[in-house]
């Protein structure tokens, strides 16, 4: 049975699941060579170099593969951001070019001549400029969203501590990165500096941004048992965290429609369920709390798209917030999807993208459907591919 579903809140925990795999690799490897005396050892090593030599003395004779390359201005195509596995530096953005569905894996390494960094956690596009966190690198990397190419490496160190920045939003002149030690962090957009820190809750995870508030969600994650359950209201003309919305353990992923904000509450994945929670936002009070179980969300025009599971099944449907139901509980046919990773909607094509991780380790797929749920086509990007931009 697939992992989708039958563990579907584990989904929602990217960080840890790049952590558990990593951690068992490395268990696994120590194993082996606490098993092993010296002599055996030492033959090991002996056979892997003769292999390692007929390898290469092979590899001689196949024809190397040309890289793709990208034209100079990013236009017609799509940009995803891969988010690899947890401390194996391997965070790369692969770029589709809609023109000839060609593919280039290693978009960031031919613009900048370097490699993107550790779990790449989020990317969005503001002005013209693009902005990705690299959580465990601990950097916010800028590129100029014409050529793609690197403006600057904004360092997410506290002295020599990692800040672990996870999501980014916009406000006007200035960038709000979550950092999961306990604040978000402000970037002035224009000189590409952090301007100030803000003290939040426990592990600040997604944010996002209205008119005239910066909402956080914080977590708590990295404190299990003992959770967060708080909405962090920030003033974005002053920087300050003006009041707290109570919403219950562990709250994530954020939308906004209208004057609703929508939090996925994701409990503690045992005793107490997910939840997804409609917030008015001119009083701040919670008016609604829906019974099924949210996985992902995604705006699409006035209605939310979502991930939810019900009955032990992940479904993906389209959820009117003006009559709070269903116009479709399942819109789209999952059964090809190993792993469900994401959700995307494109409003200038009106098209819906999912991601598809696989099995973390494998390359990961992007697949595409007309907003009716109809299947068009599918790319292969990366390790576990998590965000979209649309050139």
């Amino acid at each position: 049975m697939d992992l989708i579903k039958t563990n579907s809140n584990f989904l929602t925990h990217r960080y840890f699941k790049n952590l558990f795999l990593s951690l068992a690799i490395a268990n696994s490897k120590i194993k082996f060579l606490k098993s092993l005396d010296l002599k055996k050892f030492n033959l090991l090593c002996f056979s892997l170099n003769f292999i390692l030599l007929l390898g290469f003395s092979s590899c001689k004779k196949d024809k190397i593969e040309e890289p793709i390359i990208i034209s100079e201005e990013l236009k017609n195509g799509i940009l995803v951001l891969n988010e690899g596995l947890f401390q194996l530096n391997n965070s790369n953005l692969a770029w589709i070019n809609l023109a000839d569905l060609s593919i280039s894996t290693d978009f960031f390494e031919q613009k900048a001549g370097r490699n993107l960094g550790d779990t790449g956690n989020d990317m969005k596009r503001y002005g013209g400029k693009i902005y990705i966190v690299v959580n465990v690198s601990s950097t916010v990397e800028v590129l100029d969203a014409k050529t793609g190419k690197s403006i600057k490496q904004i360092s997410f160190l506290n002295g020599n501590q990692s800040k672990q920045p996870r999501s980014i939003a916009f406000w006007g002149s200035k960038a709000f990165v979550t950092c999961f030690d306990g604040f978000v962090d402000v970037i002035d957009t224009n000189s590409l500096e952090i301007q100030s820190r803000i003290p939040v809750g426990l592990n600040p995870d997604q944010l996002i941004s209205s008119s005239n508030s910066i909402f956080v969600s914080n977590s708590g994650g990295l404190n299990n048992p003992v959770y967060d359950s708080t909405i962090s209201v920030i003033n974005p003309q002053n920087s300050i965290e003006t009041s707290r919305i109570v919403v219950g353990k562990n709250p994530g992923a954020l939308e906004i429609i209208g004057n609703n904000l929508f939090v996925s509450v994701r409990g503690n994945f045992t005793t107490v369920p997910a939840k997804l929670k409609r917030i008015n936002l001119s009083t701040l009070q919670i008016e609604e709390t829906y019974a099924f179980k949210p996985l992902i969300l995604e705006k699409m025009n006035d209605k939310l798209l979502l991930a939810y599971e019900a009955n032990q099944e992940v479904k993906i449907g389209l959820f009117d917030v003006a009559t709070n139901s269903f116009t479709n509980s399942n819109l789209i046919d999952l059964s090809s999807i190993k792993t469900l990773y994401g959700i995307h909607y494109e409003s200038s094509t009106n098209r819906i993208y999912l991601t598809d991780a696989k099995s973390y380790t494998t390359t990961g797929k992007i697949l595409e459907y007309s907003v009716e749920g109809n299947f068009i086509r599918e790319f292969a990007v990366g390790l576990n591919p998590n965000s979209l931009l649309f050139f």
